[in-house]
């Protein structure tokens, strides 16, 4: 059977399973949203610095290209000796990998900022910081966004690897799915 034609089945296995669905949307959600708001936390910031101080820039990106060419399963598993298991392991694991396109539209969009508007609002006496916040920040919102939208994806789409670090969320559907060759357990959990 095509999945198309498993489409039907899937969604009576959901109605079917709606109070665990909701539970398991829940926990897939706080991951991605947990996750996702730690990265901008960090990633933001480290963008900003990384502009700021170009000797660190380096390093910084050194460090998001790192964190993003581990996969996430692997981070997990490195974090687990630590901190064991659940939601906090995993969560570490989709932190890490979200940080890399947040913090390189940060940096681009910081410094694809007009050099002239900088000029001009030095000009006029702007500080740095009033520089920072109300011109290159503003303008580079936009990217910075792309960023976040993009780790959210990333995020979304990697999240249910907590499921075998016991963290929950919507990829014990679909492992579950998988090992037992139940293609609508598999197609509600994806």
């Amino acid at each position: 059977m095509s999945i198309v034609q498993q489409l039907p089945a899937a969604w009576d296995y959901l109605l079917a399973n709606q109070e665990q669905f909701f539970q398991l949307l829940v926990t897939h959600l706080q991951l991605v949203l947990v996750a996702v708001v730690c990265a901008i936390l960090v990633a933001v910031p480290g963008g900003i610095l990384a502009t700021r101080r170009p000797k660190l820039k380096r390093y910084i990106l050194g460090f998001g290209n790192v964190a993003q060419s581990v996969p996430t399963i692997a981070i997990i598993f490195l974090v687990f000796p630590v901190l064991g298991i659940g939601f906090t392991t995993a969560l570490v694991g989709l932190f890490t990998y979200a940080i890399l396109p947040i913090l390189t539209n940060t940096i681009a969009g910081t410094e694809d900022v007009d050099e002239s508007i900088v000029e001009a609002a030095q000009g006029m006496g702007t500080t740095d910081w009033e520089i920072l916040r109300r011109i290159q920040l503003t303008l580079a919102l936009p990217v910075i966004f792309a960023g976040i939208r993009t780790a959210s994806v990333i995020t979304v789409g990697t999240a249910y690897l907590a499921f075998f670090i016991g963290g929950g969320g919507l990829g014990l559907w679909v492992v579950v799915g998988i090992k037992l060759f139940n293609t609508p357990q598999e197609l509600a959990g994806a």
